[in-house]
């Protein structure tokens, strides 16, 4: 994994020095909060419904196992000994008091970790595949490119006040695992008729009110361009991007107002432009950037056979581990979904252990999931049974990937002040409908996700079912979502009608599954399901 130089660490050493003096001013009464509220920002600082809410940058999702002691440290000394892992591949801390906010910060620069860009207008933390560097159907690590638009996009002058944030995503796969097509830019590291290695960028999609699927606009971009392209992007954004409406002010409204061809006929322009002036970082540095990466020491002549005779732990491996490219290892996946817990939450005390884990399991590395679960991505398949084991007994055992327990959620009412409706109790609600009714193994690959607001910062739109809570005439309301998909065949949910109670949302999902147990052909999907028959057979079970 990458890892700090001399530039990196004296620009986080910088910033926290900063934001101590702005924090010190502001407790003294010599900033208002207007004043402050843009600087805490820049450092990821939001204050919520209860507290100050602080939101740590995870680059493309990789850990160590230092850096993962110091996030549990942090939960237990200045949070209530948790911490929160959000969809953006980050951590977020919900119990924060703004006096320790700078030494929390200066914690965070002491193991090459900040809060830098997870907030704001600006090109916020890059996000990639969870499989990276590990997946056996990737062309390269996309991390490398990753990493690169990240060293781009820190303190990028042009880029610190955008019409509004920007996300991007890098992925090197034909299996989408980063939902890149749902991003502002989504880059997908290709290979052209030549065997060249290159881009592809979609630009233009996003969650959220008005919900897109990015288009394709350029097939083909050369790596040592990588670069010179996503700036063309974001200037023309920057250029034209609405700032008088922060509701149109996303790059997906003005790539749908202008038109996909438009748009890209003013990027190649400003390529073109930029071309000329040489801004590219030479392919050295991204080759210095590839060493960090380098596959590890992967063990040779490893056994790749699973004693299966106990059944628990055959389901877990079954369910929550996936191949790799390396033989006689997998990728093993730590859900934080239990059955009636807060999806993506984890106990400082698991925190150490997910630590421990990966330094004795996993090559000493993790990675953040944007289903709110975590990774160690480099597992011998014979030391499964006592990584199990363990988990097992901390809690983190629960063997639900992929299915309609493993449920994406955002902290909804319980804690944002931007939400109109509670996540959390639904998501618990669902879980153990489903999990005491003993189907979620019959109902297979199921991806359900909660929004407590338009936000979408549970991307409901992207779930096979989605939920979003609204408010009507202050009262929770749930509106059920069918037909979404965050992968290779991305998709948005439609809404079904009229929304539900607490309750009532969970009794509607309950009928979707009886018309797709009713209704499906060998081998579908909920989803396949859905796409083959449509939506009107479910909304005349869900509404009679």
């Amino acid at each position: 994994m990458y890892l700090y130089d001399q530039y990196d660490q004296a620009m986080v050493d910088a910033r926290v020095a900063e934001f101590r003096d702005q924090t010190r001013r502001r407790l003294e009464g010599k900033l208002s909060e207007d004043q402050f509220k843009p600087l805490r920002l820049m450092n990821g600082l939001y204050l919520q419904l209860h507290a100050y809410m602080l939101r740590v940058a995870v680059p493309y999702g990789t850990l160590n196992s230092r850096q993962m002691h110091m996030l549990a440290d942090i939960a237990d000394k200045y949070d209530r000994g948790y911490g929160h892992f959000t969809t953006r591949q980050n951590i977020q801390y919900n119990w924060i008091k703004l006096e320790d906010a700078p030494d929390i910060l200066a914690d965070l620069a002491s193991v090459e970790m900040h809060a830098i860009q997870t907030s704001g207008n600006c090109i916020r933390n890059i996000s990639s595949d969870h499989f990276a560097g590990a997946a056996k159907d990737e062309l390269v690590d996309p991390r490398p490119y990753a990493e690169l638009l990240r060293q781009w996009s820190s303190f990028h002058p042009e880029f610190m006040y955008l019409p509004r944030k920007f996300k991007i995503a890098v992925i090197a796969a034909e299996t989408d695992r980063a939902a890149m097509k749902l991003h502002d830019i989504g880059i997908q590291i290709v290979r052209n008729d030549a065997g060249e290695l290159g881009a592809a960028f979609y630009v233009g999609g996003g969650m959220g009110r008005t919900p897109m699927v990015a288009p394709l606009i350029r097939d083909f971009v050369p790596l040592d361009q990588l670069i010179t392209y996503a700036e063309a992007c974001l200037r023309v954004y920057n250029r034209y991007g609405r700032r008088d409406n922060k509701y149109k002010a996303r790059i997906k409204i003005l790539v749908h107002e202008l038109g996909a061809e438009e748009y890209a006929r003013q990027v190649e322009e400003e390529f073109a432009h930029l071309l000329s002036q040489g801004i590219e970082p030479p392919l050295a540095e991204l080759e210095r950037i590839k060493n960090y990466f380098a596959d590890p020491a992967f063990e040779t002549g490893l056994p790749a056979e699973v004693d299966r005779s106990d059944p628990d732990f055959a389901l877990w491996v079954d369910r929550n581990t996936v191949p790799h490219k390396a033989p006689g290892y997998v990728s093993a996946v730590i859900s934080l979904k239990p059955v009636g817990g807060i999806p993506g939450d984890a106990s400082a005390e698991q925190i150490h252990l997910m630590a421990d884990l990966a330094e004795e399991y996993s090559l000493d590395e993790l990675r953040v999931m944007h289903t709110q679960n975590i990774v160690l991505p480099h597992v011998r398949i014979s030391d499964l049974h006592a990584l199990w084991t363990r988990l097992e007994t901390a809690g983190l055992g629960t063997p639900n990937l992929d299915t309609i327990e493993d449920i994406i959620a955002c902290p909804g009412l319980d804690y944002c002040s931007l939400a109109n409706a509670r996540s959390i109790p639904v998501a618990q609600k669902i879980a153990q409908r489903f999990s005491e009714s003993g189907r979620t193994a019959e109902l297979g690959e199921l991806k359900l996700k909660i929004s407590g607001c338009i936000n979408a910062c549970g991307h409901h739109h992207a779930g096979h079912i989605g939920i979003l809570g609204v408010d009507k005439k202050g009262v929770e309301n749930y509106q059920l979502l069918l037909g979404g998909s965050e992968a290779q065949d991305t998709s948005l949910a439609k809404i079904t009608g009229p929304g539900f109670d607490e309750d009532g949302i969970v009794d509607a999902i309950e009928k979707a599954t009886d018309v797709y147990f009713a209704r499906r052909s060998e081998g579908e999907r909920f989803l396949d399901t859905y796409r083959r028959i449509g939506m009107e057979p479910f909304k005349e079970a869900i509404y009679g």
